[in-house]
């Protein structure tokens, strides 16, 4: 690639390590942790999500020990041992037998809490797939949640079914914690930070309803036992007692973070939506147009979404919804130079791969079709990932320690 693409790529790799390295948990876990009054009993300590490693450590500093604790997260998420707590790892997006044998312990350390004891639940994105009980066979619910992920359903439609096929969502966690006080510290991941869908809510009273869970099930014809069935029409809690929470962390904190970095380095960043929740391709369609429109008028602009987008599932390629994002709007930069598109998960990872995101510039398209690749090919097979691999299109960054959303970014230099 030239230069300029070249400059594009270092300004684009800058923006995203600043960004995310202001939005890791561990300030605003201290920071809630000064409203935690212990009763004077034990403090037990259960971390779930894609940043429960790095919440824990962050909880551990600040409290100096607990009595007892669980972290499970996301494969390769574990960055080291942590004094008093036992840390496990298992299946994302899709619960796998580590996800229920993990979450089997931590219920018995939460069921082993008395009355003067505290149970500090440290929750972010992920929590769903990591963080599970299931009230149905696994088998089953990793086949339910894989028809969900297929059909385009959102994180709110997938947590409301999800919820009432589980014994730790949907506030069926505090329950268990009963008669301990619960102090809940939550990493947002969710559009709006809805507190209940966040991780399918499991220390918070449930505001969705059978019948809407009824209603998703049937909207996407989704294929369920006689006992996922009779799950779907059984209530969540309503209402819970001695549960404190605090929610941190937003994709608004994100879009802040990327719109300083952005400014660093000369860009006037635009803030176009923080609740980006559209299809990833054709979000990437709309950012490279955006570009394509304001290339070569002498500004620097950086136009920003944040969000989460859904990916249609038609083929069986590699990839995840911001590489999808990136390569769809290859065509509009195509012949430009000046102007890029960049799209990263903020917990490092994208879909089933080890890449956080992509990026394509104006001479991705020649690239792609020199290396014998179409864009629309790669699109229908759900390909992005190796797509992108063949033009050096791939951003990595490794776990970050954060989960709060994506990031999609069109540069433009003038």
């Amino acid at each position: 690639m030239g230069s300029e693409p070249h400059s594009l790529r270092t300004d684009a790799q800058q923006i995203l390590t600043a960004s995310l390295q202001a939005v890791q948990p561990d300030a605003a876990v201290r920071r809630a942790l000064q409203d935690l009054s212990p009763s004077g009993g034990r403090i037990l300590l259960v971390a779930a999500g894609k940043a429960a490693w790095q919440m824990a450590r962050a909880a551990l500093d600040c409290l100096g020990r607990v009595d007892e604790g669980i972290v499970i997260t996301k494969y390769g998420h574990v960055r080291g041992e942590l004094p008093g707590v036992t840390c496990y790892e298992a299946g994302h997006p899709v619960p796998d037998e580590n996800s229920f044998a993990a979450t089997a312990r931590a219920l018995a350390l939460a069921r082993s809490a008395g009355e003067g004891d505290t149970v500090l639940f440290l929750l972010s994105g992920g929590g769903s797939a990591l963080f599970e009980q299931p009230r149905i066979p696994g088998a089953e619910l990793q086949d339910i949640t894989a028809q969900l992920l297929g059909c385009g359903a959102d994180i709110v439609e997938m947590n409301t079914i999800r919820k009432r096929l589980s014994d730790v969502k949907g506030g069926r966690f505090a329950l268990a914690c009963a008669p301990a006080q619960v102090f809940s510290i939550v990493l947002s991941d969710i559009l709006g930070d809805p507190l209940d869908m966040i991780a399918s809510g499991p220390a918070c009273p449930d505001s969705s309803t059978c019948t809407e869970a009824l209603a998703i099930a049937e909207k996407y014809r989704l294929r369920l036992s006689p006992q996922a069935a009779a799950c779907l029409r059984q209530e969540t809690p309503k209402q819970l007692t001695r549960v404190q929470t605090r929610i941190t962390g937003s994709v608004r904190e994100l879009c802040a973070a990327a719109a300083a970095a952005c400014r660093e380095l000369g860009y006037q960043p635009v803030l176009l939506t923080d609740r980006l929740d559209c299809e990833a391709r054709e979000a990437g369609r709309f950012l490279g147009a955006v570009a394509r429109t304001h290339a070569g008028r002498g500004q620097a602009l950086a136009f920003l979404a944040g969000g989460e987008t859904v990916v249609h599932l038609t083929g069986r390629g590699l990839g995840g919804r911001n590489q999808e994002l990136a390569l769809a709007a290859a065509p509009a930069l195509a012949g430009t130079s000046g102007a890029a598109v960049f799209s990263v998960g903020s917990d490092g990872t994208d879909g089933p791969t080890d890449a956080a995101g992509g990026y394509v510039d104006g001479d991705t398209l020649k690239a792609l079709t020199d290396r014998g690749w179409t864009v629309h090919a790669a699109l229908a097979d759900n390909d992005a990932y190796h797509a992108l691999q063949a033009v050096d299109g791939l951003l990595f960054t490794g776990p970050t320690g954060t989960n709060v959303n994506d990031i999609s970014v069109a540069l433009v230099r003038g």
